[in-house]
């Protein structure tokens, strides 16, 4: 979803709880990773990996100047010969200390080893936030865990991936104020940019 989409989607949500959620749990997240300087870990389920989100904080991070939004991607099953990027396994979380920001995507419950890890990661010091598509009871082991979390339930008029691209979008957005100017002339050069390249294929 490019940037006008996301224009788009957010004049179509104006007023509702929806955009307003979005941007508080943005800033929750802007101002978790603004306060360390960076480390930002980004892990889904085991059936779920959020590539979008991956990609879409990477380039908020390149557009607003806010390289600590830039993530790195926890997997669960690093296939042979990866690129290092992307060959950060489960035990990473085990090594979370504080300073660094944990992003939970599950759009379904978490396994009980995701659930551990994420533990350790908080009772190492880190921030754990959580993005979820449950709407049950069932999400609390992870909310327990979490320090904020943003549900998207299955009545919802958005899916979860939609969700993902208003909070990317919103956490460049909430960057401290200096320079504003130069970052405002950097996001019209972006959307040029967006609406004559193809997308970059870090992840």
């Amino acid at each position: 979803m490019d940037a006008v989409r996301v224009a788009l989607l957010r004049e179509a949500l104006a007023g509702t709880e929806w955009l307003r959620a979005a941007r508080g749990f943005a800033g929750t997240l802007r101002t978790s990773v603004g306060a360390h300087g960076g480390g930002l870990l980004l892990v889904g389920t085991a059936t779920y990996e959020p590539w979008h989100l991956a990609a879409h904080l990477d380039e908020e991070a390149a557009w607003s100047g806010a390289a600590e939004l830039c993530p790195t991607l926890v997997r669960h099953r690093v296939p042979v010969g990866a690129p290092a990027h992307l060959s950060i396994g489960l035990g990473r979380l085990e090594a979370a200390r504080r300073g660094e920001t944990l992003l939970v995507v599950a759009p379904e419950r978490p396994g009980e080893g995701l659930l551990e890890r994420v533990h350790d990661a908080r009772r190492g010091g880190a921030t754990v936030l959580a993005l979820d598509g449950r709407d049950d009871a069932r999400r609390g082991d992870l909310h327990a865990l979490a320090h904020d979390a943003l549900s998207v339930p299955a009545s919802a008029e958005l899916d979860l991936e939609t969700v993902q691209h208003l909070v990317s979008a919103a956490a460049g957005e909430n960057a401290p104020p200096a320079a504003r100017g130069r970052r405002f002339r950097d996001r019209l050069a972006r959307l040029a940019d967006q609406l004559t390249a193809p997308p970059p294929d870090r992840w």
